[in-house]
């Protein structure tokens, strides 16, 4: 059960990953393509579902998993442990970084009653696009740390000790 609560942390982070990487390849760059017409059609697309609908439901379960495996498997390993903690501070910290960030940004060009003038849409469009990847990143360190404990978790039971960096 341990290693199942472990492999579905890393496959659901893996899935918000993707997720905010599709956003930014795909979302960000429609809402960027002619500014102001762009975001006046990306609001009515999002007015009754948007990307941020996903991230509420998966993203509290990809931290809540993660916490589960690091509780499994505090005992394991030092390494483990570690990389297990950077993996889930890195979640905690993308959704942190969600709120403090993006959702006031988003509020602005997708929710607010009036629309912006032109340039500040702009400023706040390419302000998101270019910040998103550094959250992709930040995600993406995360899903290499649950993987490198996976490797670890898998590669200790094989040999039966400790392996090697």
């Amino acid at each position: 059960m341990r290693k199942i609560i472990m492999l579905a942390s890393a496959s659901f982070a893996s899935g918000i990953l993707f997720a905010n990487i599709y956003n930014s390849l795909v979302n960000a760059a429609a809402a960027d393509a002619n500014i102001p017409t762009s975001i006046i059609a990306a609001r009515e697309y999002f007015k009754s579902v948007n990307p941020g609908d996903f991230f509420k439901i998966f993203s509290p379960f990809t931290q809540l998993l993660a916490l589960a495996a690091l509780i499994l498997f505090w005992k394991k390993s030092v390494s483990i442990r570690l990389l297990l903690a950077i993996a889930l501070a890195c979640y905690i910290s993308g959704d942190i970084f969600a709120f403090l960030y993006f959702h006031p940004r988003s509020d602005i060009m997708f929710v607010s009653e009036k629309l912006p003038d032109t340039e500040t849409l702009k400023r706040l469009s390419h302000e998101w696009s270019t910040m998103n990847w550094v959250r992709s990143f930040i995600l993406f360190v995360g899903v290499v740390c649950s993987f490198l404990a996976i490797d670890k978790i898998y590669s200790k039971q094989v040999t039966g000790k400790q392996p090697v960096l």
